[in-house]
Protein backbone atom coordinates (compact mmCIF):
# COMPACT_ATOMS: atom_id res chain seq x y z
CA UNK A 1 0.00 0.00 0.00
CA UNK A 2 1.21 3.39 -1.04
CA UNK A 3 2.20 5.64 1.97
CA UNK A 4 1.20 8.87 1.55
CA UNK A 5 3.38 11.61 1.14
CA UNK A 6 1.78 15.11 2.65
CA UNK A 7 3.67 18.03 0.87
CA UNK A 8 1.93 21.20 2.41
CA UNK A 9 2.21 24.76 1.83
CA UNK A 10 2.87 27.97 4.58
CA UNK A 11 3.66 31.27 3.52
CA UNK A 12 5.15 31.07 0.18
CA UNK A 13 7.13 27.76 0.96
CA UNK A 14 5.72 24.27 0.05
CA UNK A 15 7.61 21.41 2.45
CA UNK A 16 6.58 18.38 4.21
CA UNK A 17 3.90 18.73 6.19
CA UNK A 18 5.60 17.61 9.32
CA UNK A 19 8.34 20.46 8.82
CA UNK A 20 5.91 23.63 8.73
CA UNK A 21 5.59 25.53 11.79
CA UNK A 22 4.19 29.21 13.04
CA UNK A 23 4.41 31.42 15.22
CA UNK A 24 2.58 30.83 18.69
CA UNK A 25 1.56 34.25 18.49
CA UNK A 26 -0.22 33.50 15.36
CA UNK A 27 -3.69 34.82 15.94
CA UNK A 28 -4.99 31.53 14.33
CA UNK A 29 -3.71 30.32 17.22
CA UNK A 30 -4.84 32.56 20.15
CA UNK A 31 -8.26 33.69 18.73
CA UNK A 32 -9.42 31.21 16.20
CA UNK A 33 -9.03 34.23 14.35
CA UNK A 34 -9.22 33.39 10.34
CA UNK A 35 -11.27 31.62 7.88
CA UNK A 36 -10.93 27.98 6.28
CA UNK A 37 -12.01 26.28 3.17
CA UNK A 38 -12.44 22.05 2.69
CA UNK A 39 -11.97 21.22 -1.34
CA UNK A 40 -12.66 17.92 -2.86
CA UNK A 41 -10.34 16.44 -5.13
CA UNK A 42 -11.04 13.34 -7.32
CA UNK A 43 -8.52 11.74 -9.68
CA UNK A 44 -6.38 15.17 -8.86
CA UNK A 45 -9.25 17.06 -10.72
CA UNK A 46 -10.15 19.33 -8.22
CA UNK A 47 -14.09 20.23 -7.82
CA UNK A 48 -15.76 24.00 -8.43
CA UNK A 49 -12.25 25.49 -7.32
CA UNK A 50 -13.60 28.68 -7.78
CA UNK A 51 -17.25 28.48 -5.91
CA UNK A 52 -14.69 27.28 -3.13
CA UNK A 53 -11.87 30.77 -3.93
CA UNK A 54 -15.42 32.60 -3.94
CA UNK A 55 -16.83 31.69 -0.80
CA UNK A 56 -12.70 32.28 0.77
CA UNK A 57 -12.86 36.19 -0.79
CA UNK A 58 -16.08 36.41 0.31
CA UNK A 59 -15.03 35.16 4.10
CA UNK A 60 -11.92 37.28 4.32
CA UNK A 61 -13.64 39.84 3.90
CA UNK A 62 -16.28 39.77 6.15
CA UNK A 63 -13.92 39.49 9.01
CA UNK A 64 -11.75 42.32 7.21
CA UNK A 65 -8.27 39.89 6.81
CA UNK A 66 -6.92 41.07 3.60
CA UNK A 67 -6.69 38.31 0.53
CA UNK A 68 -3.02 37.72 0.39
CA UNK A 69 -3.62 36.57 -2.91
CA UNK A 70 -5.87 36.97 -6.21
CA UNK A 71 -7.95 34.48 -7.76
CA UNK A 72 -5.56 33.10 -10.56
CA UNK A 73 -2.54 32.82 -7.42
CA UNK A 74 -4.69 30.66 -5.66
CA UNK A 75 -5.99 28.78 -8.13
CA UNK A 76 -1.98 28.26 -9.12
CA UNK A 77 -0.98 27.42 -5.72
CA UNK A 78 -3.71 24.91 -5.18
CA UNK A 79 -3.15 23.34 -8.39
CA UNK A 80 0.95 22.73 -7.59
CA UNK A 81 -0.40 21.65 -4.01
CA UNK A 82 -2.62 18.47 -5.67
CA UNK A 83 0.09 17.73 -8.01
CA UNK A 84 2.99 17.59 -5.46
CA UNK A 85 0.88 14.63 -3.40
CA UNK A 86 1.14 10.78 -4.16
CA UNK A 87 -2.63 9.99 -4.09
CA UNK A 88 -5.40 10.49 -6.52
CA UNK A 89 -8.31 11.87 -4.26
CA UNK A 90 -8.00 14.40 -1.94
CA UNK A 91 -9.45 16.84 1.00
CA UNK A 92 -7.81 20.17 0.63
CA UNK A 93 -7.46 22.08 4.22
CA UNK A 94 -6.87 25.44 3.13
CA UNK A 95 -6.56 28.25 5.53
CA UNK A 96 -5.84 32.06 6.17
CA UNK A 97 -5.80 33.53 9.92
CA UNK A 98 -4.61 37.29 10.63
CA UNK A 99 -1.29 36.34 11.43
CA UNK A 100 1.22 36.92 13.77
CA UNK A 101 0.98 39.80 16.35
CA UNK A 102 2.43 41.42 20.20
CA UNK A 103 1.14 42.14 22.25
CA UNK A 104 -1.93 39.71 22.52
CA UNK A 105 -5.07 42.16 22.04
CA UNK A 106 -8.61 40.93 20.87
CA UNK A 107 -8.51 44.30 18.52
CA UNK A 108 -7.05 44.34 15.30
CA UNK A 109 -3.19 45.10 15.25
CA UNK A 110 -1.78 47.81 13.38
CA UNK A 111 0.03 45.90 10.78
CA UNK A 112 0.00 42.27 10.45
CA UNK A 113 0.50 39.82 7.71
CA UNK A 114 -2.00 36.58 6.99
CA UNK A 115 -0.81 33.30 7.94
CA UNK A 116 -1.34 31.19 4.53
CA UNK A 117 -1.87 27.38 4.89
CA UNK A 118 -2.42 24.58 3.02
CA UNK A 119 -2.40 20.75 3.16
CA UNK A 120 -3.67 17.68 1.85
CA UNK A 121 -5.05 14.61 2.99
CA UNK A 122 -6.71 11.59 1.41
CA UNK A 123 -10.31 11.67 0.57
CA UNK A 124 -11.64 8.11 1.48
CA UNK A 125 -15.55 7.93 -0.02
CA UNK A 126 -17.58 6.54 3.30
CA UNK A 127 -18.24 2.67 3.35
CA UNK A 128 -20.67 0.89 1.64
CA UNK A 129 -22.53 -0.29 4.77
CA UNK A 130 -23.31 3.20 5.60
CA UNK A 131 -23.88 4.16 2.29
CA UNK A 132 -26.61 1.27 1.95
CA UNK A 133 -28.01 1.10 5.47
CA UNK A 134 -27.92 4.28 6.60
CA UNK A 135 -26.48 5.85 10.07
CA UNK A 136 -27.72 7.08 13.43
CA UNK A 137 -27.85 10.89 14.77
CA UNK A 138 -29.19 12.65 17.67
CA UNK A 139 -30.63 16.18 18.45
CA UNK A 140 -28.87 19.34 20.64
CA UNK A 141 -29.96 22.85 20.80
CA UNK A 142 -27.77 25.35 18.77
CA UNK A 143 -25.93 27.32 20.91
CA UNK A 144 -23.47 28.71 18.32
CA UNK A 145 -23.10 32.67 17.35
CA UNK A 146 -25.30 34.59 14.97
CA UNK A 147 -22.70 34.25 11.99
CA UNK A 148 -22.45 30.75 11.04
CA UNK A 149 -22.32 31.38 7.45
CA UNK A 150 -18.85 32.55 7.73
CA UNK A 151 -16.76 29.46 7.23
CA UNK A 152 -14.52 30.50 10.70
CA UNK A 153 -11.92 28.44 12.10
CA UNK A 154 -13.22 28.90 15.67
CA UNK A 155 -14.87 25.67 15.45
CA UNK A 156 -15.33 24.68 19.41
CA UNK A 157 -19.02 24.66 19.37
CA UNK A 158 -19.15 22.58 16.27
CA UNK A 159 -16.43 20.21 17.99
CA UNK A 160 -18.58 20.05 21.20
CA UNK A 161 -21.60 18.93 19.34
CA UNK A 162 -19.63 16.33 17.40
CA UNK A 163 -18.33 15.15 20.43
CA UNK A 164 -21.60 14.55 21.52
CA UNK A 165 -22.34 12.35 18.86
CA UNK A 166 -19.36 10.19 19.11
CA UNK A 167 -20.30 10.13 23.09
CA UNK A 168 -23.73 8.18 21.87
CA UNK A 169 -22.03 6.26 19.05
CA UNK A 170 -23.94 7.96 16.27
CA UNK A 171 -22.66 9.41 13.03
CA UNK A 172 -23.56 12.97 13.78
CA UNK A 173 -25.72 15.63 16.21
CA UNK A 174 -28.45 17.75 14.17
CA UNK A 175 -28.77 21.31 15.72
CA UNK A 176 -31.65 22.84 16.71
CA UNK A 177 -32.94 26.54 17.38
CA UNK A 178 -35.81 28.23 18.22
CA UNK A 179 -38.25 25.30 16.70
CA UNK A 180 -36.25 24.90 13.63
CA UNK A 181 -33.60 22.58 11.93
CA UNK A 182 -30.48 24.13 11.49
CA UNK A 183 -27.59 22.16 9.81
CA UNK A 184 -25.46 19.11 11.37
CA UNK A 185 -22.14 19.51 13.78
CA UNK A 186 -20.43 18.98 10.54
CA UNK A 187 -22.85 18.65 7.63
CA UNK A 188 -25.94 20.20 5.71
CA UNK A 189 -29.22 18.18 6.63
CA UNK A 190 -31.83 17.01 4.02
CA UNK A 191 -35.64 15.45 5.01
CA UNK A 192 -37.99 14.23 2.57
CA UNK A 193 -42.05 14.21 3.54
CA UNK A 194 -44.00 12.52 1.15
CA UNK A 195 -41.67 12.40 -1.76
CA UNK A 196 -41.10 15.79 -1.31
CA UNK A 197 -37.48 17.11 -0.74
CA UNK A 198 -37.19 19.87 2.03
CA UNK A 199 -34.01 21.69 3.41
CA UNK A 200 -33.27 25.08 4.88
CA UNK A 201 -32.87 27.89 2.61
CA UNK A 202 -29.35 29.29 3.28
CA UNK A 203 -29.17 32.15 6.30
CA UNK A 204 -26.69 33.80 8.61
CA UNK A 205 -27.57 30.54 11.25
CA UNK A 206 -25.89 27.90 8.89
CA UNK A 207 -22.49 27.18 6.44
CA UNK A 208 -24.08 25.83 3.32
CA UNK A 209 -21.82 23.36 1.60
CA UNK A 210 -20.71 22.73 -1.89
CA UNK A 211 -22.32 19.38 -1.14
CA UNK A 212 -25.42 21.20 -0.62
CA UNK A 213 -25.66 23.38 -3.83
CA UNK A 214 -25.00 19.86 -5.74
CA UNK A 215 -27.56 18.54 -3.98
CA UNK A 216 -30.25 20.65 -4.85
CA UNK A 217 -28.73 20.66 -8.66
CA UNK A 218 -29.28 17.31 -8.75
CA UNK A 219 -32.69 17.63 -7.70
CA UNK A 220 -33.70 20.11 -10.24
CA UNK A 221 -32.16 18.46 -13.12
CA UNK A 222 -34.04 14.82 -12.02
CA UNK A 223 -37.19 16.69 -11.32
CA UNK A 224 -37.28 15.87 -7.70
CA UNK A 225 -39.78 18.36 -5.94
CA UNK A 226 -37.72 20.73 -3.50
CA UNK A 227 -38.70 23.34 -0.91
CA UNK A 228 -35.86 25.30 0.40
CA UNK A 229 -37.22 27.04 3.68
CA UNK A 230 -37.56 27.05 7.16
CA UNK A 231 -37.90 22.92 8.51
CA UNK A 232 -39.25 22.73 11.58
CA UNK A 233 -38.21 20.53 14.45
CA UNK A 234 -41.74 18.80 13.96
CA UNK A 235 -40.93 18.11 10.28
CA UNK A 236 -37.86 16.88 10.95
CA UNK A 237 -39.18 14.40 13.32
CA UNK A 238 -41.98 13.05 11.35
CA UNK A 239 -40.14 12.67 8.09
CA UNK A 240 -39.85 9.79 5.98
CA UNK A 241 -36.36 10.15 4.99
CA UNK A 242 -33.41 12.41 6.54
CA UNK A 243 -29.68 13.07 4.97
CA UNK A 244 -26.46 14.56 6.20
CA UNK A 245 -24.44 16.28 3.15
CA UNK A 246 -20.81 16.91 3.06
CA UNK A 247 -17.98 16.94 0.73
CA UNK A 248 -16.40 13.79 2.85
CA UNK A 249 -19.74 11.86 3.90
CA UNK A 250 -20.94 12.91 0.48
CA UNK A 251 -25.13 12.13 1.02
CA UNK A 252 -25.69 9.25 3.58
CA UNK A 253 -28.78 8.45 5.36
CA UNK A 254 -30.27 9.27 9.27
CA UNK A 255 -32.31 5.68 9.72
CA UNK A 256 -32.43 6.76 13.45
CA UNK A 257 -32.86 9.75 15.04
CA UNK A 258 -32.63 10.15 19.01
CA UNK A 259 -33.16 6.60 19.55
CA UNK A 260 -36.50 6.59 17.08
CA UNK A 261 -36.56 5.40 13.62
CA UNK A 262 -36.96 7.92 10.72
CA UNK A 263 -39.99 6.78 8.65
CA UNK A 264 -39.79 3.07 8.56
CA UNK A 265 -36.26 3.04 9.80
CA UNK A 266 -34.30 1.69 6.65
CA UNK A 267 -32.77 4.19 3.55
CA UNK A 268 -35.98 5.78 1.85
CA UNK A 269 -36.57 5.65 -2.17
CA UNK A 270 -35.86 9.59 -2.68
CA UNK A 271 -32.34 8.98 -0.79
CA UNK A 272 -31.63 5.90 -3.25
CA UNK A 273 -32.53 7.60 -6.45
CA UNK A 274 -30.26 10.67 -4.97
CA UNK A 275 -26.87 8.44 -4.19
CA UNK A 276 -27.24 6.97 -7.75
CA UNK A 277 -27.56 10.73 -9.31
CA UNK A 278 -24.20 11.72 -6.96
CA UNK A 279 -22.35 8.45 -8.05
CA UNK A 280 -23.07 8.94 -11.59
CA UNK A 281 -22.08 12.86 -11.71
CA UNK A 282 -18.98 11.90 -9.73
CA UNK A 283 -17.78 9.25 -12.32
CA UNK A 284 -18.95 11.50 -15.03
CA UNK A 285 -17.76 15.21 -14.24
CA UNK A 286 -15.84 15.70 -10.69
CA UNK A 287 -13.02 12.81 -11.87
CA UNK A 288 -12.96 14.20 -15.10
CA UNK A 289 -12.89 17.73 -13.97
CA UNK A 290 -15.28 19.00 -15.90
CA UNK A 291 -16.56 21.60 -13.57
Amino acid sequence: MQVPQRIAYLNGEFAALDQLKISVLDRGFLFGDGIYEMIPVYSHAIFRLDEHLARLEKNLAAISIQNPYSRSEWRRLVVSLVEQQNFADQSIYLQVSRGPAFPRNHAFPAEVSPTVFMFSDVLEAPANLLVEQGVHAITATDVRWLRCNIKAISLLANVLAKQQAADAGVAETILLRDGLMIEGAASNIFIVKAGIIYAPAPSDLMLTGITYDLLIELAEQNDLPLQLGDVTEAMLRQADEVWLTSSSKEILAIIVLDGQPVGNGQVGPIYKRMVSFYQDFKTTVMRRGLE
